[in-house]
């Protein structure tokens, strides 16, 4: 792959990981002050089925009531019960928008500037509800960004085109010139490619994922580390 004038970039668990408060102890706490006594070894099992919730129609818009629910499954798979499990939900949907509750990816930092050396644009789109201003300077990335847009600021989630294309329009960027990396086949991948971009899917696990052959076939390639993202853009 070569000849590409920007790089959309998903944010959250491709640039960012949440930290402890949205672990399996962090739920317990949130849980705790709403009166809750929930297990927190049923934290996995909950977040995997609560998949499911998100898994929306590729029309629909950003509707933070999916993010409650989300979140309020998995307190019911904890043991969560009564009248408190819901405003227990609102609040940890809240936090989720506090970039102070998230780490950033070792490497992201020195990718994002290589791209930048390389005169490569960088923008972000998410699916989320997080000031993506705030979250530029809170790891210090600044100058590094040059156009972002999120779901609940656009009104579309991905995969849906526009809001792909919202973020290129920002950066006078055609999608035939752009690249999109995220950790979602769907969200990320599907949704660029019906953008008329390429795609990388990031894989951050030691295991191969199951659909790496098939995605290779189509062109695109699968990373387990954004350190091997500039290799695949320039050649090195």
């Amino acid at each position: 792959m070569n000849g590409f004038k920007a790089v959309l970039f998903d944010v959250d668990f491709t640039l960012i990981y949440p930290g402890p408060m949205f672990q399996a102890e962090g739920y317990q706490v949130f849980c705790r002050r709403y009166g809750m006594d929930v297990d927190p070894s049923a934290f996995d099992a909950g977040v995997a089925s609560a998949a499911r919730i998100l898994d929306t129609p590729d029309e629909a818009p950003y509707d933070e009531e999916l993010y409650v629910a989300y979140t309020r499954h998995i307190i019911e798979r904890m043991g969560g019960r009564g009248p408190t499990v819901d405003p227990c939900a609102r609040e940890i949907y809240r936090e989720w928008a506090a970039c102070h509750h998230f780490e950033l990816y070792d490497e992201v930092p020195d990718v994002l500037r290589s791209l930048a050396e390389d005169g490569i644009r960088v923008g972000l789109v998410s699916n989320s509800h997080r000031s993506l201003a705030s979250f530029e300077s809170h790891f210090a990335l600044d100058g590094l960004i040059a156009a972002s847009v999120s779901s609940s600021e656009h009104g579309m989630m991905k995969p849906h085109p526009s809001i792909f294309r919202a973020v290129l329009d920002r950066m006078a960027v055609a999608p035939s010139d752009a690249l999109m990396v995220g950790d979602s086949i769907r969200h990320d991948v599907e949704g660029a490619l019906r953008t008329g971009m390429r795609a990388v899917l990031l894989h951050r696990s030691e295991q191969p994922h199951p659909r790496a052959s098939e995605l290779t076939d189509h062109g695109v390639p699968v990373i387990r580390s954004l350190r091997e993202l500039p290799w695949i853009i320039v050649g090195r």
